[in-house]
């Protein structure tokens, strides 16, 4: 499509500090949500020189791996965002706190930040967003895209997803399997999930495509912490299944991969979009990853030589030439940009305050970062996308994957309708 393409280059050229630096016009420090020189309305986070975003990520805890690249891919999007003028007249700070996958220390994060920042470019942790999403659509009512896709989240004018929920995004993946003639109706597909709002969601997802196609979901609930599955798939195997979805972190999907072929049992394994680490391919698992592994996300990956990822792996790797790809560095970039974007459309409409900011994003209808999926944010109750890209690990791709379907909808993902 000539019209991605042209977003693409886009992105590269903007990736490479080519590109324009947003609308101007400096403003003086506003009081509130009043107007400041120049007719820009300025409130919470932002003054006549900068704005300030708030990034609450896990650098220790169970997505430490993920939490870094994000991290790492916003600095390196606020870097290149400030070198090519700022946005508005004014530089973007991004103050990061690792919470450590800690409920109690993420709201603490968030209760810090909160009243000094315009919003949140990254927040992870589902079950975190979800426990301050009461208190910020009634009083704070800054924009937080988090690094969770849940549809407990959806409904919100404020916390904004980019891509799509766990719960269509599972039914994206097994409807791979099921375009792939690998399951059939009347098979029994096994489910490993974490509990809680990402697996829970995600098997929300499992038993609305398992309904359709005439499957039968066998269900294993573990937690976080649970790192062997050698029980899980001791059970899955009795019970028959013919293909496993897993809805856990790097470590789970490792091993359940791992233990299945140890023990020779070849079925296809599917993965949401954070159950793989490219670490993962340098374990003794690597190999069983490989063969019949596949995780849904909705982006391309960072090994794709499309323009977009092309661009951001070659900037990654020389802002941070020790660092690792994954696609934490997709997904982390993306926000930011994300956030960019809707930073010079208030602008352009001559309000940064945090309502200015909910409007600015909503008028989002057709939105292309460059990653391979359009976007629309004009309907809180919905993703921005029912799509979902389908890959495979490959130790040759930089980033460890590798496309084996691109973006597309399964039937059943569009006629679903996630609960908020």
């Amino acid at each position: 499509m000539n019209r991605r393409r042209h977003a693409a280059a886009a992105l590269a050229a903007a990736l490479v500090l080519t590109g324009a630096a947003g609308c101007s016009g400096k403003a003086k420090p506003a009081d509130g949500d009043k107007p400041a020189a120049g007719g820009v309305k300025a409130g919470a986070g932002v003054s006549d020189k900068t704005i300030k975003l708030g990034a609450l990520t896990d650098m220790t805890g169970v997505y430490a791996s993920l939490g870094k690249s994000v991290t790492q891919a916003q600095q390196l999007w606020v870097k290149q965002t400030n070198a090519a003028g700022g946005i508005c007249g004014r530089t973007i700070e991004l103050t990061v706190r690792d919470h450590g996958y800690d409920p109690q220390k993420a709201l603490a994060a968030y209760t810090e930040l909160e009243p000094s920042v315009l919003g949140f470019a990254q927040f992870i942790g589902s079950p975190f967003v979800a426990a301050v999403k009461q208190r910020i659509d009634g009083q704070d009512k800054g924009l937080v895209i988090p690094q969770a896709w849940s549809a407990s989240l959806l409904g919100s004018p404020y916390i904004r997803t980019v891509g799509a929920t766990y719960d269509v995004e599972t039914i994206n993946a097994v409807g791979f399997l099921l375009d792939q003639k690998r399951i059939v109706s009347g098979d029994k597909i096994g489910h490993v999930y974490f509990e809680g709002d990402y697996g829970e969601n995600a098997l929300t997802g499992a038993k609305a495509i398992a309904a359709e196609a005439g499957l039968t979901v066998v269900e294993q609930k573990i937690k976080p912490t649970d790192n062997d599955m050698t029980a899980q798939v001791a059970a899955l195997k009795q019970a028959g299944v013919k293909a496993v979805v897993v809805s856990a972190g790097p470590r789970q999907a490792a091993s359940l991969v791992g233990v299945a072929a140890a023990g020779g049992w070849g079925v296809p394994i599917v993965g949401n979009n954070s159950a793989f680490a490219p670490q993962l391919l340098a374990t003794p698992a690597g190999a069983a990853l490989q063969k019949d592994y596949y995780v849904a996300s909705s982006a391309l990956p960072i090994g794709s030589t499309e323009a977009g990822p092309a661009a951001l792996a070659a900037a990654y790797k020389a802002e941070y030439p020790d660092a690792g790809l994954d696609n934490g560095v997709v997904a982390g970039y993306s926000a930011g940009a994300l956030f960019g974007e809707v930073l010079k459309k208030a602008c352009a409409d001559k309000d940064l305050t945090r309502e200015g900011i909910r409007a600015a994003l909503l008028s989002l209808k057709s939105y292309d970062n460059g990653f391979g999926i359009i976007h629309d944010f004009s309907d809180p109750k919905a993703p921005s996308t029912r799509q979902s890209v389908i890959m495979k690990p490959d130790a040759t791709v930089p980033g460890g994957m590798k496309v084996v379907k691109e973006a597309t909808a399964a039937p059943a993902a569009t006629k679903f309708t996630p609960a908020s």
